[in-house]
């Protein structure tokens, strides 16, 4: 801001002078010392951090500059000078350009032991503590597992040209992709064929995102932001038709089916269960993965036949109702209203009568909700990213001497440990969940026991 009076004057910031930017496409030869918990290379030069994507420790790469604020830069690697052995060819041809996968380059193995040295470098540094037992990862197939997925579209009016792909790294550019590895084969077939669909529209510029989903059936939700010509609805219509696809819907409101609603929705073999949902809704998009990780929480959690265990964020009811088979009584509690009416559907139409469905702001103590007055012997939570600040800092009231967390990022997870070992629990065993293969995302699930004198203040169960 200019000094009162002397719009010339700039006040020099404390500490000297400023650092001066680098420019977007300036390229640099880095040495690469080590990874950064979300796969990227880091490197050091001339007082600066570079983050750069697609690179590998003990690299020498030649980097192009993304962006730098003061003395980071993010950058991506446009050549590889010297190559780490454990580089591999990245099976995507799109990989180095779409932000999808940031980890193709480095063989699974090396993927997985990424991930757990980041929950456990979370758990050292916030909480102070390792689990008395590491487990051995989950894991499923490394491509091809992915039942959902959000395509982005955008409308370049000066070019007349409509984009379809995925987001480019650190960018919001769109990269032109017509086909995705990652995806189920039944997506993959769709995706091939949606952006020849989608560009040949009378009025693509309404178009928001599409989303696809695989389940029991196949979907595409097409997001609209003014009303489809006649003549793209019809398009559409067939497109959907032609690869055995429901269509649905999204203008102002919720997502609606086109024609009259059909079953869609997942299954939970081993438990001999079909969980309904609808486009828009949360659901794993790993099955293989999803299965392991409800088994392995059951095992962990161990509900007897006369005990009462609690849900909490339940969704549809993904870890309720295969708990429903093994309890006496499941509370299950989620924040969104709707959610809760499905997940209470479910329930019915699998024909489980002990799991009720509560909706509740998990941000308030919940001690004093009269679906906790009479205690849990045990707890489950799969809150969100940012946790269950709230929600844990008085789990040990209800008086529960198990609980299993299910976690999509490490550090609120080491955060909410500290709150759970204050209460009593002792941490007890965690891994990871490979959810997300050739990402640098991290699904982890950690099991906590109340000491021998039990949480503290419990009410009992």
């Amino acid at each position: 801001m200019a000094a009162k009076g002397k719009p010339g004057l700039r006040f020099q910031p404390t500490g000297g002078t400023r650092t001066s930017q680098l420019p977007a496409g300036k390229k640099q030869r880095l040495s690469i010392e080590r990874l950064s918990n979300d796969g990227r290379g880091i490197a050091f030069f001339e007082g600066r951090t570079w983050f750069v994507n697609g690179a590998l420790a003990g690299e020498e790469v030649e980097a192009r500059v993304l962006n730098s604020h003061g003395k980071v830069v993010e950058a991506r690697t446009e050549r590889v000078i010297v190559a780490s052995a454990e580089r591999r060819v990245a099976p995507c041809k799109h990989f180095g350009r779409c932000g999808g996968c940031s980890l193709q380059h480095l063989p699974h193995s090396a993927q997985l032991q990424l991930k757990q040295q980041q929950l456990a470098e979370q758990l050292s540094r916030v909480a102070g503590i390792e689990p008395e037992q590491w487990v051995a990862p989950l894991v499923g197939p490394e491509l091809a597992y992915r039942r959902r997925a959000r395509i982005a579209v955008r409308w370049d009016s000066k070019a007349r040209r409509l984009d379809v792909g995925f987001r480019a790294v650190a960018s919001q550019d769109i990269v032109p992709i017509d086909d995705c590895l990652v995806l189920v084969q039944p997506l993959q077939a769709i995706l091939q064929d949606l952006p020849r669909l989608l560009q040949g529209f009378v009025k693509p510029q309404v178009i928001g995102h599409v989303e696809l989903f695989s389940g029991t059936g196949e979907a595409l939700l097409l997001r609209h932001v003014a009303p489809l010509a006649e003549v793209d609805l019809a398009a559409l219509q067939a497109f959907c038709q032609a690869h055995h696809a429901q269509l649905w819907l999204q203008g102002e409101g919720e997502p609606q089916p086109f024609a009259a609603a059909q079953p869609l929705g997942y299954e939970l073999r081993p438990w001999g269960l079909q969980l309904a949902y609808r486009p828009g809704d949360f659901v794993q998009v790993n099955e293989t993965v999803n299965a392991a990780m409800i088994a392995q929480a059951i095992d962990w959690l161990a509900p007897q036949a006369e005990e009462r265990v609690l849900d909490l964020f339940c969704g549809l009811g993904n870890f309720a109702l295969p708990l429903a088979r093994e309890a006496r009584e499941v509370v299950a509690v989620e924040g969104v209203g709707a959610m809760v009416e499905r997940a209470r559907a479910n329930a019915a139409s699998n024909g489980l009568g002990n799991a009720s469905f509560h909706q509740a702001d998990l941000a308030a103590p919940l001690a004093g909700a009269a679906w906790a007055s009479e205690g849990f012997s045990a707890v489950l939570l799969d809150p969100p990213r940012d946790g269950a600040a709230q929600a844990v800092e008085h789990l040990g009231k209800l008086g529960a001497r198990r609980l299993v967390y299910v976690s999509c990022n490490p550090a609120t997870l080491a955060r909410d440990t500290v709150q759970l070992l204050k209460q009593g629990y002792r941490l007890k065993r965690a891994g990871i969940l490979d959810m997300f293969p050739q990402t640098a995302h991290v699904e982890a699930m950690a099991l906590f026991e109340a000491g021998q004198d039990g949480p503290s203040n419990p009410t009992g169960a």
